[in-house]
């Protein structure tokens, strides 16, 4: 199992310690730095900026939103950023949500798993360089009856194949993903749960698509907190779980909450949801149970990590994404550190 980082997004205040914490990734050995977008920071431009200052790390997009790009320009993205980086990108693909589809992109958020398919289909043809034509529902390329062209594109990637990633967490989603993916990007994710809520669904696409889990990385972004007092720890990720289960889209569709619902904790997300909607974010934070917590980060003494790691690990995770917890520069590069150790301890290094 190798591991990752997970910056999230730019323009919180900690821009220049993030640049420290990629480059330290870099020096330890980590596989991986992901940035992430949604209506502030792009995820191009940061990884660009991260590849310019790191050496062997690789660079990876969780995600770039499908509704914010044509394919075309996706793949263009991509190849640039591979050529750039030496053959560092790794392309993680997302529907984003109905808020931010419908609400800051002005895009409807339809059919996003037949319009995920096509997307994929068209970015893949557009990076393997023959001349660009599409017929599908969602896009046609060239438009028909007018002055375009079927292009090429003319950037070399440094890969003949770049690896794709879908941010999947339904069970429709996560087969699809299965089935035209390299890799799966997934939160919310727990070992103990992982057979009904992820790998199954993953598999199933697999097969459809005549191919076996070996090869297909499986990165859940998982927070991380050292310490000793679990409890304490936990009660950090209160208000971040409450979002996502509670706030991350609306009464009728919450991809987060659903899952939560299929973890076992139907009552507990109902209430999360309700109290977050109704404004009362404390209430929904307190109301979040300290086992689901658990179950989906990292807390404790190092040795306590170790043993979550392997948990990870023998739930099938190829590369764990960590998103580390503190207010300071040093507290995140000691949770840097702290993973290495963990993942030496667990004998997974």
């Amino acid at each position: 199992m190798r591991l990752g980082i997970n910056l999230g997004y730019w323009g919180a205040g900690m821009d220049a310690d993030n640049l420290a914490v990629a480059r330290e990734a870099d020096r330890l050995g980590y596989s991986v730095c992901w940035a992430a977008e949604a209506y502030g920071s792009d995820a191009p431009t940061v990884l660009a900026w991260v590849a310019a200052q790191t050496e062997r790390i690789d660079i990876g997009s969780a995600i770039l939103q499908i509704p914010a790009r044509t394919p075309a320009m996706t793949a263009m993205t991509a190849a640039t950023l591979d050529s750039l980086s030496g053959g560092r990108f790794r392309l993680g693909l997302g529907v984003s949500g109905p808020q931010v589809s419908e609400g800051w992109y002005g895009v409807k958020f339809d059919k996003p798993l037949a319009r995920t398919r096509e997307y994929v289909e068209i970015v893949r043809k557009a990076m393997s360089r023959e001349r660009l034509t599409h017929e599908g529902e969602h896009w046609t390329l060239p438009l028909p009856g007018g002055p375009g062209k079927a292009l090429k594109l003319t950037v070399h990637p440094v890969r003949e194949e770049v690896p794709l990633y879908i941010a999947a967490i339904g069970p429709k989603n996560l087969e699809q993903t299965g089935e035209i993916a390299d890799g799966a990007l997934v939160l919310f994710f727990a070992p103990e749960h992982a057979e009904e809520t992820t790998l199954g669904a993953l598999r199933t696409g697999r097969e459809k698509a005549g191919k076996t889990m070996d090869g297909f990385d499986l990165v859940p972004t998982v927070p991380m907190a050292l310490g000793d007092d679990v409890d304490a720890l936990a009660d950090i990720f209160r208000p971040y779980t409450a979002l996502y289960v509670g706030g991350m889209g609306s009464a009728k569709q919450n991809f987060y909450n659903k899952l939560a619902r299929r973890m076992g904790y139907e009552k507990e997300a109902a209430e999360i949801q309700e109290k977050y909607l109704a404004g009362d974010k404390q209430g929904a934070a307190a109301a979040v149970p300290r086992e689901l917590i658990d179950s989906t980060s990292l807390l404790g003494p190092v040795e306590r990590i170790a043993d979550r790691m392997q948990a990870y690990a023998a739930a099938g995770v190829t590369t764990l994404s960590l998103t580390p917890a503190g207010f300071t520069l040093d507290e995140r590069i000691a949770a840097l550190r702290a993973g290495v150790e963990a993942l030496e301890r667990a004998g997974l290094a």
